[in-house]
């Protein structure tokens, strides 16, 4: 993984084809500066001597997960985006990508056009194939999903799973999505699993390591360098707390939760991750139990889960991890009005978390810090640690 201080030349946003990484040819340390002044003017009431210094995402060869469209036509596929006209754009050689990903791109363009799988036209709204997934490890093993409109599509590439398992060895779970609608989703409801369960991701280093698992429609921070950076803070600022309870509200398959009832050994700290999906709760518990972390999962509406908890059985510190939209303003208001002295919020969306630190002025900012984990766009992930008022 590049992390140098020259912007890289890309070739595709040089030629005018694909312009989604906006600021590529800004220096990367501008930036930071521009994305750091956003955070500051959306969240004026956070001291300039609060924020800790930024985390970087890398330059070049950072994002752990390519999203690809099927483009072009039968036999002659282009994987990358699509145009206004819905026309492929080949990104073969994208340059934010893992470098484990890029050099299996072409493999899979290999595959697809000797399937035989037509491209799903957008505008004529007729095909098969719409897009290709795929998500890499720390260890290099990879995750690769097909997303179709039918089960023609799916019964194909069932046909052929054995080619493509020679093709990439180190894929450790195929997976074919069925969408049939024609909307402007990455993905449907209906998963049908090929090879393998779940992507170990190992993050950290040392003795003791923390494997998340990813199953094909489990969510997971595209950068992998800088999910960690975010873990690793959350569990410092918990640990300077040194609460004895603590719930992790959208906790996914569990990243904050387990990271921080780990920092926490040898203390009696009580950890509760609660999630929504059922199965990023079973990945979360999977990893709890292989790493022998003391912490539990539920599975639940985040929310819901924290208006109906008895008073007697509040934590001392919460950790929150929403989608874009925030927390809302009902979870905003109980927080508010819980009690709870400590609270983590980490947001990928710094105009949600201003409403919903309007709604909770109990709680000043201690401490901030932003986590570039989409380098060249302007997505930011922000992170504070908020204090109750004495």
């Amino acid at each position: 993984m590049q992390d140098l201080a020259a912007p890289p030349h890309c070739r595709y946003f040089e030629a005018g084809v694909c312009r989604s990484c906006t600021f590529i040819e800004t220096p990367i340390d501008a930036q930071l500066r521009v994305k750091q002044e956003r955070c500051a003017e959306l969240l004026p009431g956070i001291p300039a001597a609060a924020w800790l210094a930024p985390v970087s995402g890398g330059v070049a060869g950072f994002r752990n997960r390519a999203k690809l469209a099927v483009g072009g036509v039968a036999g002659a596929v282009t994987l990358g985006i699509l145009d206004r006209g819905g026309a492929g754009i080949d990104l073969t050689e994208c340059l934010i990508h893992e470098p484990e990903i890029q050099a299996v791109i072409p493999a899979l363009a290999g595959f697809v056009n000797a399937s035989g799988l037509a491209p799903y036209s957008v505008p004529r709204r007729r095909g098969e194939l719409k897009y290709v997934h795929v998500t890499v490890s720390p260890a290099g093993e990879l995750m690769v999903r097909f997303v179709v409109r039918s089960e023609q599509g799916l019964g194909v590439i069932r046909a052929r799973v054995d080619e493509l398992r020679e093709l990439l060895p180190q894929a450790a779970v195929i997976s074919v999505n069925l969408l049939p609608e024609h909307k402007a989703v990455l993905e449907g409801d209906r998963e049908e699993p090929l090879v393998g369960s779940a992507l170990a991701m190992e993050l950290g280093e040392g003795l003791a390591p923390v494997t998340l698992y990813l199953r094909p429609q489990s969510f997971f921070q595209t950068n992998t360098r800088v999910a960690l950076a975010l873990y690793e803070q959350a569990a410092t600022w918990v640990d300077g707390v040194g609460p004895a309870s603590l719930w992790d509200l959208y906790c996914g398959v569990g990243g904050f939760a387990l990271f921080t009832a780990r920092s926490g050994a040898g203390t009696q700290r009580d950890v509760l991750g609660v999630e929504l999906s059922e199965q990023a709760i079973r990945s979360a518990e999977r990893s709890a139990a292989e790493a022998g972390i003391p912490a539990r999962f539920l599975a639940g509406d985040a929310t819901e889960f924290a208006l109906a908890a008895a008073p007697d059985d509040l934590p001392e510190f919460v950790v929150v991890n929403p989608p874009r939209r925030g927390i809302g303003e009902t979870l905003a208001d109980w927080l508010e009005g819980s009690g709870i002295a400590h609270v983590i919020y980490s947001s990928c969306n710094p105009e949600s978390l201003a409403r919903d630190l309007e709604r909770m002025p109990s709680f000043v900012v201690r401490e901030a810090r932003l986590f570039d984990m989409f380098p060249h766009t302007g997505h930011l992930e922000v992170a504070v640690l908020l204090e109750r008022r004495a």
